[in-house]
C-alpha cells in the first residue's frame, strides 16, 4: 500500500495503525527526510500540528523510532484548478518577459542553396566576430553540417528524370520547341539570347535538353505539350516570370522566385524576378556610389509592398517607428534605388522583385525570413553578398548591422556588384547561367568549382574546356599563391612573305623567355622549304586566310604566354623582354606596343576610335602584344558566329573585337609599354580612323558600333598610363640600367 493510498483512506483527527513493511519504511523515511525507519507499527493522523498551515494537512508518523510531520499529497493526487492555471500564467509570463528583453539574442543565419559535393551547415552563422555577444560559436554541433536533399514534393531528382547519356560529348545542346500560337515578348526575348550561343541546336536529333516555353490561352489554360515530349523527361520548362502551368510531368522547371516548399535542389533552377523592360544583352553595370561606408550615410532602405523604397538615414526596424529617426523618404515605383547601405526586404515571394534592385544599387540584401529560393542557390554563395535574418525578431536586426565591421559591409557590397555584373544585367546572361549550370550537372566533378562562380570573372567567363586546373586559368593566381610560366610562344600571321620575316624570327628567338615560334601561314604562295635555324622549335600551321584564325586554340601552343605578331612587326629582343616581364604582373590583361582610343562621336551618334597617338589609350593592336592563350578559346567558343564572321569580312575590326574581348573579362584597360619612336611612325595601320588620315574605310569605321550592338554596352576602359623600365631615361650610368637598348634612337 503506498502513502496516497492510506492518506486517502483516512479522515482527519482518527488514527489509522499499519504494520510497515522493509519497502515502506523506505519510503516514509524517504519522503520524512529521516533516511529509513524500522519496520514497525506506525500509527497515523490526519490533522494539522501546530504551526502548520490549516490548509495543508499532515501525515502524523508515530512509530517505535521517530515521531515525524510529512505534508501530504493533495487528495486524488491533483493540484486545484485555479492552483494550476495561476502556475501556467505566470510560467508563461515570466518566459515571454526573458524574451522581451532580449536575453535570447537574434542570430543571423544565411540559408544558400548548398553547391553539389560540398557540405554545408543549416544555419551558417555570419561574422562571428561581430556578433560575438550574441552566440558562441562552440555550441554549434558537428553534426549540424549535412546537405539538403531533393526531392521535396516530387520524385523527380536529376539521376531519374535526366538521361545524361544523350549528350554527346557531355556538351549541352539545347533545342526549344516552337510556341503554340503568337510568340509573346518574353519567349521572343529567350529565343534571341539563345541563337548564336554554344549551347543551341537546330534539330531535336542534336539535342540532348529540349526547352519548352509554357503558355496559356485567352481562357487562362495552360497550352498544349510539344510533341516528343516522354513524359517532360529531358525537358527544361523555362519562365522568366512567375507563371502557371510550369510544373509538367518530369521536367525540370526554371522560373522566378519559386517558392521553397516545390523548388527541388539538385532538379529544378531559381531565377531572379526580371523586370519586364531589363535588357536583352549587356545591361547597365552596378550603380554603387560610393566605395565604403561612409558615417552618415542613409543605412536603411526598406522595400514596400507596391515596389517603392523607404529609406532611414538611421538603424530603425521596418515597421518605421524609431525615437531618434529624424524621419524617412520614400520613393515611387520604378525609381532608381537609394544609395543606401542595406536593404531590408519581406519574406513574401512578391518582394522578390526588390532582391534584384538591390543587388544592381550595391545595397546589401536583409532578407527577412523569404519563402521563396534565392536565385541560382545552387551555385552562388550568397553568404558572401547577403545576409538572411529571422523576421520575428525586428528588435536586434538593426542592433547586428550596426555593428557590422566596415571591412565586412565593403566585401558584400563588392560582392552584389561581381554577381550582379556576371549574372543578372541582362536577359542573355540569365539564361546562359541557367544552362550552364545544367552544363555543370552534366560534367560532374569537371565542371566550374565554387571558386570559379563565385570570384570574377565569373563562371560564364571561365570555361571549363580550356582546362579543369585552376592556375592555367589568367584570373586567379592571386588565390592560388602561384605565378605566371617564364616562358611564351611567338605567334606570327603571314599574308604577305618576304624578308621582314626572317629578320622578326631572328629577333624573337634572340628573347632568352621564348619557348617556341608558330608561323600561321595566311599567304597564297606556298610557304618556304627552308627556315633560319634558331635556338627554338618552329612550327608552320597552315591556315584558312581569316582573318579569326589568328585567335584559334591551337594545340601547337604549348604555354600559357602568347605573343601576337604580325609579319610587319618591327620590334627589338630588349622590347619583347621587357614587355613579357610586365606581362607576368598582369596575366588576365593585354601588354602591347601600339595603341588605339575610343570615342563617342556626337555629331553622328554613335562611337569611333582613333588611331593616333594620343595621351589616352582604350585598345592595343594584336600586330604585338601579349595576352594569354586562354583568350583563344574564349574567343572561338564563346563569341557568337556572326562576330567572328564580321572580323573576316573586315579584318581591321579584328583588334577591335580582341579587345572588346579581354576587356568585358577584366574590366580594366590594357598596358601599353614603350616602343621605339622610328618604329612606331613607320608601323602599318590595318584600319583606317578619325583625324587627318582621309577616307575611312566605312566598315572598318563602324565594326566599333556593331561590336558594341552585340555586346549590349561598351566595354573599353580608357588608361593614361604606360609602363616602363626602372631608370628608364633616367640621367644614371647607362650600365646600371637593364633594358638599356630600349633608349636607343
Amino acid at each position: 500500500m503506498g502513502i496516497r493510498s492510506i492518506f486517502s483512506s483516512a479522515t482527519e483527527g482518527q488514527p489509522l495503525s499499519y504494520r510497515g513493511s522493509q519497502g515502506f519504511s523506505k519510503a516514509i523515511g524517504a519522503e520524512a527526510g529521516v533516511g529509513e525507519t524500522s519496520p514497525a507499527s506506525f500509527h497515523i493522523t490526519v490533522g494539522h500540528p501546530p504551526g502548520t498551515h490549516p490548509h495543508e494537512p499532515r501525515l502524523v508518523l508515530r512509530g517505535l523510532a521517530a515521531c515525524v510531520c510529512v505534508k501530504a499529497p493533495a487528495v486524488g493526487g491533483h493540484m486545484p484548478l485555479w492552483r494550476r492555471k495561476s502556475f501556467w500564467l505566470a510560467l508563461s509570463v515570466f518566459w515571454l518577459l526573458l524574451i522581451l528583453l532580449g536575453l535570447f539574442p537574434l542570430r543571423l543565419a544565411v540559408p544558400p542553396r548548398p553547391l553539389p559535393g560540398r557540405s554545408q551547415g543549416w544555419p551558417r552563422w555570419l561574422d562571428a566576430a561581430f556578433l560575438r555577444s550574441f552566440f558562441q560559436s562552440e555550441a554549434l554541433p558537428e553534426d549540424a553540417l549535412q546537405l539538403r536533399q531533393a526531392p521535396r514534393g516530387s520524385s523527380c531528382t536529376w539521376g531519374a528524370c535526366f538521361d545524361t547519356s544523350k549528350c554527346k560529348g557531355n556538351l549541352l545542346k539545347i533545342f526549344v520547341h516552337a510556341p503554340a500560337g503568337p510568340t509573346a515578348e518574353a519567349h521572343r526575348r529567350i529565343l534571341d539570347s539563345l541563337e548564336g550561343s554554344r549551347f543551341y541546336a537546330l534539330s531535336p536529333a542534336e539535342a540532348c535538353l529540349h526547352l519548352f516555353l509554357p503558355s496559356q490561352d485567352h481562357r487562362g489554360a495552360c497550352g498544349p505539350l510539344p510533341p516528343h515530349w516522354n513524359g517532360g523527361r529531358n525537358h527544361l520548362v523555362l519562365s522568366l516570370y512567375p507563371a502557371p502551368c510550369t510544373r509538367l510531368g518530369q521536367a525540370m522547371v526554371a522560373e522566378a522566385s519559386p517558392s521553397s516548399d516545390i523548388f527541388r535542389p539538385g532538379f529544378d533552377v531559381a531565377l531572379p524576378y526580371l523586370p519586364e523592360a531589363h535588357p536583352l544583352r549587356g545591361g547597365v553595370p552596378g550603380q554603387l556610389r560610393q566605395h565604403s561606408p561612409q558615417p552618415g550615410a542613409t543605412l536603411l532602405a526598406v522595400a514596400e509592398e507596391k515596389g517603392g523604397w523607404r529609406t532611414h538615414a538611421s538603424a530603425c526596424p521596418w515597421d518605421g517607428h524609431c525615437e531618434q529617426d529624424p524621419g524617412s523618404q520614400q520613393t515611387r515605383p520604378g525609381e532608381t534605388l537609394p544609395n543606401a547601405t542595406f536593404c531590408l526586404i519581406p519574406g513574401h515571394r512578391s518582394a522578390a522583385s526588390c532582391f534584384l534592385q538591390a543587388l544592381q544599387a550595391g545595397c546589401i540584401p536583409v532578407l527577412l525570413s523569404p519563402r521563396w529560393e534565392l536565385p541560382f542557390s545552387e551555385v552562388i554563395d550568397w553568404t558572401k553578398a547577403a545576409v538572411i535574418a529571422d523576421e520575428r525578431l525586428p528588435l536586434q536586426v538593426p542592433a547586428a548591422l550596426r555593428e557590422m565591421l566596415p571591412s565586412r559591409i565593403l566585401s558584400l557590397r563588392q560582392q552584389t556588384q561581381f554577381l550582379w555584373t556576371a549574372y543578372f544585367s541582362s536577359v542573355e546572361k540569365v539564361v546562359h547561367t541557367t544552362l550552364e549550370i545544367i552544363q555543370d550537372r552534366i560534367w560532374g566533378a569537371s565542371g566550374h568549382p565554387s571558386l570559379m562562380w563565385n570570384s570574377p570573372p565569373g563562371a560564364l567567363l571561365a570555361l571549363p574546356t580550356f582546362s579543369t586546373s585552376l592556375k592555367d586559368f589568367p584570373f586567379y593566381h592571386l588565390q592560388q599563391g602561384s605565378s605566371p610560366e617564364s616562358s611564351f610562344s611567338a605567334l606570327i600571321w603571314v599574308g604577305v612573305s618576304g624578308e621582314p620575316l626572317l629578320k622578326l624570327i631572328q629577333v624573337v628567338a634572340g628573347s632568352r623567355h621564348c619557348a617556341q615560334i608558330l608561323i600561321l601561314w595566311s599567304s597564297e604562295e606556298p610557304p618556304p622549304d627552308r627556315w633560319p635555324e634558331t635556338r627554338v622549335p618552329l612550327t608552320v600551321i597552315e591556315g584558312h586566310r581569316k582573318a579569326s584564325d589568328r585567335f584559334f586554340p591551337y594545340d601547337n601552343i604549348s604555354t600559357n604566354a602568347i605573343l601576337s605578331l604580325d609579319v610587319h612587326s618591327t620590334v627589338s629582343t630588349s622590347e619583347v623582354d621587357f614587355a613579357f616581364a610586365v606581362w607576368q604582373s598582369f596575366p588576365e590583361r593585354m601588354v602591347g606596343f601600339l595603341t588605339w582610343n575610343h570615342f563617342w562621336n556626337e555629331a553622328q551618334g554613335g562611337w569611333g576610335y582613333s588611331t593616333e597617338l594620343a595621351n589616352e589609350f582604350s585598345m592595343v593592336l594584336t600586330t604585338a602584344a601579349f595576352y594569354h592563350r586562354y583568350y583563344h578559346t574564349l574567343f572561338t567558343h564563346s563569341l557568337t558566329k556572326a562576330l567572328r564572321t564580321l572580323v573576316d569580312d573586315a579584318p581591321a575590326c579584328v583588334d577591335v573585337l580582341m579587345n572588346f574581348l579581354v576587356a568585358t573579362v577584366t574590366r580594366l584597360p590594357p598596358i601599353k609599354v614603350p616602343y621605339g619612336r622610328q618604329r612606331q611612325d613607320a608601323a602599318p595601320l590595318v584600319a583606317e580612323g578619325p583625324g587627318p588620315r582621309p577616307e575611312p574605310q566605312p566598315l572598318a569605321q563602324d565594326c566599333i558600333n556593331r561590336v558594341t550592338a552585340r555586346f549590349g554596352h561598351m566595354p573599353l576602359v580608357s588608361s593614361r598610363v604606360r609602363m616602363d623600365p626602372v631608370l628608364f631615361k633616367d640621367p644614371v650610368s647607362v650600365q646600371r640600367k637593364k633594358y638599356r637598348s630600349l633608349e636607343k634612337p
